[in-house]
């Protein structure tokens, strides 16, 4: 699997991680299908990690191979140094991408987030939303110098992040995490005839949507969501060159329009 470097940052990453929001929202009596997923995935060559207790568990013993991005969301700083004191606990006593989760505070939570930083227990910082009337708010995170990472949606029939986002995020050398690549709530899934993906060189309409995605060099890493072992594999096969020339991700486009 590809790896690029997160922005600037001396951090480096497959370029197809593991989503786990609602997906990995399960009882402890179904640990067993998280760890299963994790393995799947870890076996194609996937690391990025976006977090959930249970995936603290499935990462035992696996955690140094792991990048695990997680997210601050709370209205307070005393909120929000609760919900990073539980992180630590989950994730061995440090963090690799924490994210302040919608913008919510976020003057507030990197003002402390910061120091984390220094300490050691973050490596870097990032900011996150999924809406596009929150962008402009964004830019001005962005702008601000003290991020080296945004998550936001990016699929074929989301594509907001084209008009400034990702031109901000080149220009400012920071990381582009995609969510969503599969659409809200993996909307864009199942997708067309099989027999209409042969000419692009893949097996699933998942891995032509997340070849999409990473085919724009802006975009260091997409994170979809899945509870299914097989899935995981797939997922994370999408993650090699060759990257879909212009003329295949228009092919893409206009099969998730149909």
């Amino acid at each position: 699997m590809e790896r690029r470097r997160l922005g600037k940052a001396s951090l480096e990453l497959p370029v197809v991680g593991l989503g786990t929001w609602r997906t990995f929202d399960l009882p402890e009596a179904q640990q067993g299908t998280a760890d299963a997923v994790v393995e799947a995935a870890f076996d194609e060559g996937a690391r990025l990690v976006d977090s959930s207790r249970i995936l603290g568990r499935a990462l035992d013993g696996r955690r140094d191979e792991a990048v695990v991005a997680t997210k601050i969301w709370a209205g307070s700083t005393e909120e929000g140094r609760a919900q990073f004191a539980a992180q630590l606990g989950f994730y061995g006593g440090y963090v690799d991408l924490e994210q302040v989760h919608n913008l919510v505070a976020w003057e507030d939570q990197l003002a402390w987030l910061e120091s984390e930083r220094e300490a050691g227990r973050v490596r870097l910082l990032g900011a996150t939303h999924y809406s596009p009337t929150a962008f402009g708010e964004l830019e001005r995170v962005m702008r601000s110098g003290r991020i080296e990472a945004i998550q936001v949606p990016f699929n074929p029939v989301e594509r907001e992040i084209e008009r400034r986002i990702l031109p901000l995020a080149q220009e400012l050398g920071l990381g582009v995490i995609v969510m969503r690549p599969l659409g809200g709530s993996g909307s864009l899934i199942p997708g067309p005839d099989p027999r209409e993906l042969e000419q692009l060189g893949i097996e699933t309409w998942a891995q032509a949507l997340l070849k999409w995605a990473l085919s724009d060099p802006r975009v260091t890493a997409v994170i979809p969501a899945t509870s299914d072992r097989e899935h995981a594999r797939e997922n994370a096969l999408a993650g090699s060159q060759p990257w879909f020339e212009p003329s295949q991700r228009r092919v893409v486009e206009r099969l998730a329009a149909a």
